[in-house]
């Protein structure tokens, strides 16, 4: 059952597409006679508001319900174009399935209207070939959504902070913590935990392909990496250093400012100041590596290895300023550094759109996987309908619609559920058929309670429920249409039966894991792309004083956290996994890559690099430990997608008189800090592979 916060939803929901659908269906029904337009009027509403996920309350709804118009519009006629024959249905079927599911890459918002947009093609291609109908179905779509418009407007659900405030209250609290406020570590994490997508509602989430939502998902990105830092740093025994706190000061400083400019719309300042005060503050540090070096110095390493985590925290507070101001602004004036990371920033739109879409182009991606195997399912169910003749034969494709889900296991559940609230459904509806006969009178007088009890109480209790109820609802509207019997029931049966056999199949056959095998390949692969990162940084940072350094190749590994993340995110959201905590701690891959994607930008610019070069026993100790940590990386890779790699072994410390004078103090807290966070890894991989999760898992790691 729905959670009691959302009751209130859902009660208001029902209330609106029960409005919307009556106020249309009725007048044109009886009133202007038109029983084509009357059964658009009442399936447009169910369509958009209830299978599509509709973004937004209030007039911010109802702006996105109007949008869905032009498209409704343009699949119902194509519909009636081919519903000439079965095979030019199926292959429509095939080609618009396939391009609605997959405009899941423009974001959560497209994918939410697809399904609803989906019902629009398979109401229209289903005989009678009828081209003089279209302008009656295209009058009654339009009336069902402009009256579902209308009531967006006049039963609003309450207005959700949108992402900008959500970032702008983050930032303000990043530069509350850098201020020395006294903010509590728990209190930082607690703020960066509330930006994370998995938290947000799906129409808030900035996951389209535009430059601004880009900037404002790095944005987010990086003040939750602020945030950790931030309380990391709260933690650590307090220490005498002026410079840090300088620093700091200017972090809070331009947070502030960025946090200003998200709740006014104002602005932010030309990034720039940040940056330079970074650089003061290396020069600094390059002063106090080379007091250290004197013989008559004391050794003040720990300070320098504070500066290097506050060093870390600028960068990401750096990356919060630009990004910023690239959502503001648009295009910078320059480039900013460094440029893998803001590959967006100059690129024109379309280009943006193209590098989404065909990045996504791919069977690794699991956003075409869905695509796939929604279209195959679709089309699959038109040719049978079709072919079999099968009497109302768009509810075997509404089943293979509203059914499928991304795993086997999550699809037959869905359907044993469907199929006995069918049942009790039909067995209610013929009873109701045969009690009532031909008195539309009472058909007319029972559609607005069914209506009601359909939308909210499926929801609230559950697939059974909402079939069941929706069989009602369909046998008391079209008993209103055209005379019918008890068969009516007898054929949604047959029908729902038939689609959720098609969907049971399709899913088998295509992926029917879901998106876990593939998260894991996806993880795993990230890794080792990452690994391969770490050798070059580290002999860059060897490096005494370069005149240019030479920016890393991460694109790569760019493209590889974009599927993982995509990957991860459908397969917290299947079915089942949400509350499994049994498996590697898949979040903590993405952390790893983010920990050395941001130390590949950092230390070439702001690395703290030995005068002279290093020492040839602290350069030895940085090259292997560099080494060592790539493959570590490409072993617990090979532990997370089932192999049985040999043990690894814990990177060592580096030798006696390794001053920060003779290696980068930088490359020291950052390798050392990821050999921690591989070890973490590793056991939580090895802990998963010695307790299984649930047994769909278990069948998957066999197969």
């Amino acid at each position: 059952m729905t959670a009691g916060a959302g009751r209130p939803a859902v009660l208001r929901r029902a209330l609106r597409i029960t409005l919307a659908a009556l106020a249309g269906f009725y007048p044109l029904l009886y009133a202007a006679e038109r029983p084509t337009a009357a059964l658009y009027a009442l399936f447009a509403p169910i369509a958009v508001g209830l299978l599509s996920a509709i973004p937004g309350s209030g007039r911010r709804q109802a702006l996105v319900v109007l949008r869905v118009l032009p498209p409704a519009l343009a699949l119902a006629a194509l519909g009636t174009a081919l519903a000439v024959n079965t095979w030019a249905a199926s292959g429509g079927m095939l080609a618009v399935g396939f391009l609605l599911a997959f405009a899941a890459v423009a974001g959560p918002r497209a994918a939410g209207a697809a399904p609803g947009l989906q019902l629009f093609y398979i109401l229209a291609c289903f005989p009678p070939y009828d081209p003089d109908s279209l302008g009656d179905r295209l009058t009654g779509l339009t009336v069902g959504i402009l009256l579902l418009a209308a009531t967006e407007l006049l039963l609003p659900d309450p207005s959700v902070p949108a992402y900008r405030q959500r970032l702008a209250d983050a930032v303000g609290t990043a530069a509350r913590g850098a201020s020395g406020a006294g903010v509590p570590p728990q209190t930082l994490r607690e703020a960066g935990a509330r930006m994370r997508l998995s938290r947000l509602p799906p129409s808030e989430r900035p996951a389209g392909a535009s430059r601004t939502d880009r900037a404002l998902e790095q944005a987010g990105r990086a003040v939750r990496r602020l945030l950790d830092q931030l309380a990391t740093l709260a933690e650590l025994p307090p220490a005498a250093d002026p410079a840090s706190a300088a620093l700091l000061g200017h972090i809070a400083t331009v947070c502030d400012t960025c946090a200003q400019s998200l709740r006014t719309g104002r602005p932010p300042p030309v990034p720039g100041a940040l940056e330079e005060a970074m650089r003061g503050f290396q020069a600094e540090r390059v002063r106090l590596t080379s007091e250290m070096s004197a013989p008559s110095s004391p050794p003040r390493t720990d300070v320098l290895r504070r500066q290097s985590r506050v060093l870390a925290l600028a960068e990401s507070a750096r990356i919060v300023e630009v990004a910023v101001d690239i959502a503001a602004n648009g295009r910078p004036a320059d480039q900013p550094a460094p440029h893998d990371l803001f590959w967006y920033a100059r690129l024109s739109t379309p280009r943006l759109w193209a590098r989404r879409v065909l990045g996504n182009m791919t069977l690794r991606s699991v956003l075409f996987q869905n695509a796939v195997r929604i279209a195959l399912g679709l089309a699959a169910a038109r040719l049978v309908a079709g072919s079999l003749d099968l009497a109302h034969g768009f509810w075997v494709l509404l089943a293979v619609l509203t059914l499928g889900r991304t795993t086997v296991g999550a699809a037959w559940k869905a359907v044993r559920e469907a199929l006995v609230g069918n049942a009790v459904g039909a067995l209610a509806a013929g009873a109701l058929l045969i009690g009532l006969g031909s008195h539309t009178d009472a058909y007319a007088a029972l559609l607005a309670p069914a209506m009601l009890l359909g939308f909210s109480l499926g929801p609230l209790l559950g697939i059974a429920y909402a079939q069941g109820l929706f069989t009602l609802v369909v046998a008391t509207a079209f008993a209103q249409m055209t005379p019918v019997t008890w068969q009516l029931s007898e054929a949604r049966m047959i029908d729902v039966a038939t689609g959720s056999a098609i969907g049971l199949l399709c899913g088998l056959l295509a992926w029917p894991a879901g998106a876990r095998r593939e998260a894991v390949r996806a993880m795993a692969a990230l890794l080792r792309t990452c690994g391969t990162l770490v050798p070059p940084t580290a002999e860059d940072l060897l490096t005494p004083s370069p005149v240019a350094p030479a920016p890393p190749r991460t694109l790569p590994s760019l493209h590889r956290l974009r599927l993982a993340e995509a990957a991860y995110a459908q397969y917290r959201s299947e079915s089942g996994t949400a509350a499994d905590d049994t498996g590697p701690d898949w979040h903590a891959v993405l952390l790893v890559a983010d920990h050395i994607l941001m130390g590949a930008y950092r230390l070439p610019r702001f690395g703290l690099r030995p005068g002279n070069g290093p020492s040839p026993p602290c350069a030895d100790w940085a090259r292997a430990s560099a080494s060592h940590l790539d493959r570590e990386t490409g072993r617990i890779a090979s532990l997370l997608i089932g192999d049985r790699p040999a043990p690894g072994t814990p990177l060592v410390p580096p030798p006696e008189g390794c001053s920060p004078a003779r290696l980068s103090v930088d490359l020291e807290v950052w390798m050392t800090s990821l050999g921690l966070q591989l070890t973490r890894l590793e056991a939580s991989a090895a802990q998963a592979h010695r307790s299984p999760g649930p047994r769909e898992d278990r069948r998957e790691g066999r197969r």
